[in-house]
């Protein structure tokens, strides 16, 4: 049976109601688990995973259902009519697989560390996926004339542009901080574009993360004043977003499928595992102590591995002049790298610099399991 034709079955998945049962949980909750996973890595989207297990329209639909109608009910703590409004199993089920997978991939296996360490089997794995996805998502359109195929290019086209811009000095103003919400969280339900990438691309990416770093401190309400606007603006771009794809889907269903898929070909720029990426490091300063302690003569004698999304670095000494050396106080500089760039390069050819020494076979590896999911992915569709 092809991914995209319509069954009776898939009409009552897409119905406004949420018919999700408790045998589908499991398999549901992998799934957020997948879409929790592409999220951890710059330029995959959630969105690209719904698209490729098969819950894209339903995930649409569940967005749909926080309406006008739940938040007043919600408001005048009608809790039970209110949660009837909305998809809630379909949502909780999901979100649990998503947030295991964000602790899972962050405490257990630090994906984002092997991502700096091990770059090509990771982006390999997830290359793979795509490519595989990307194939029989046009195998099975229900059609494909000339108007797909322009609506494929054009997607396509969008796709690269979008993952190819230079990031730019942007204003902290509160109106650009909401427009940046409303941008970043359409981007994440959009196969093939990363929220968090273009977050980067408006330079808001370190500022949430340094109001995020506000909450729980002396500066809680400052945090939560920056995180605002941002929030608010996600709220706002989500509920009009989804509802104008969902319409989108319902009314050019065909067209807006091949604009999607190419939105997963254009993504593939920046998931190419051989890649030349350019970072920029933000340092915060979160210890200060004596030249003596054990952290300061660790961090002397064994330099940190750069190369790594977050370390810890010796900077500057304080009282440089003390007589003593052991009464000086150096400062302990917690350095985050964050990508802002990325070129794609063929090992050995195209695009190649001298030096670059690529785990050439690692990329090849991850590039295959990839594919070879794939496979399970598609069997994990219909369930």
């Amino acid at each position: 049976m092809g991914w995209l034709v319509v069954t009776e079955t898939e009409q009552t998945s897409t119905s406004p109601k949420d018919t999700t049962t408790f045998k589908e949980a499991p398999f549901l909750a992998l799934k957020g688990f997948l879409m929790g996973s592409a999220d951890i890595v710059p330029g995959v989207s959630g969105g690209t995973m719904a698209l490729i297990v098969g819950i894209y329209e339903r995930l649409l639909n569940a967005i749909k259902s926080v309406n006008g109608n739940f938040i007043k009910l919600f408001f005048t703590l009608k809790w039970k009519a209110a949660f009837k409004e909305i998809h809630i199993f379909f949502l909780a089920f999901l979100f649990l697989g998503i947030f295991s997978a964000l602790a899972f991939f962050t405490k257990v296996v630090p994906l984002q560390v092997y991502m700096f360490t091990h770059p090509e089997i990771v982006y390999g794995l997830f290359f793979g996926l795509i490519v595989g996805s990307i194939y029989i998502l046009i195998k099975a359109l229900e059609r494909f004339t000339k108007t797909e195929l322009l609506m494929l290019v054009l997607g396509m086209a969008f796709g690269i542009w979008i993952v190819s811009l230079v990031p730019a000095d942007t204003p902290e103003h509160p109106a650009f901080v909401f427009l940046s919400g409303s941008i970043a969280i359409c981007a994440m339900i959009l196969p093939g574009i990363s929220g968090s990438y273009l977050l980067l691309i408006m330079r808001k990416y370190d500022y949430l993360l340094s109001e995020i770093g506000k909450l729980g401190g002396v500066e809680t309400v400052d945090g939560l004043i920056g995180l605002l606007p941002f929030v608010l603006g996600a709220v706002v771009g989500l509920a009009a977003f989804s509802r104008f794809l969902s319409w989108l889907l319902s009314k050019y269903h065909s067209q807006t499928i091949a604009v999607l898929i190419g939105f997963l070909i254009g993504s593939l720029y920046v998931i190419w595992p051989y890649q030349h990426r350019e970072f920029v490091q933000r340092a915060e300063v979160t210890q200060v102590e004596y030249m003596n302690h054990p952290k300061v003569q660790e961090l002397m004698e064994n330099p940190p591995n750069t190369n790594l999304p977050e370390f810890e670095r010796i900077g500057e000494i304080r009282n440089a002049d003390s007589t003593f050396e052991e009464m000086k106080q150096v400062e302990i500089e917690t350095v985050k790298n964050k990508l802002i760039k990325s070129e794609p390069f063929i090992p050995g050819w195209l695009g190649a610099k001298p030096g670059d020494a690529p785990n050439v076979w690692g990329g090849i590896i991850g590039m295959l399991v990839g594919v070879i999911l794939v496979g399970g992915l598609d069997r994990l569709r219909d369930k």
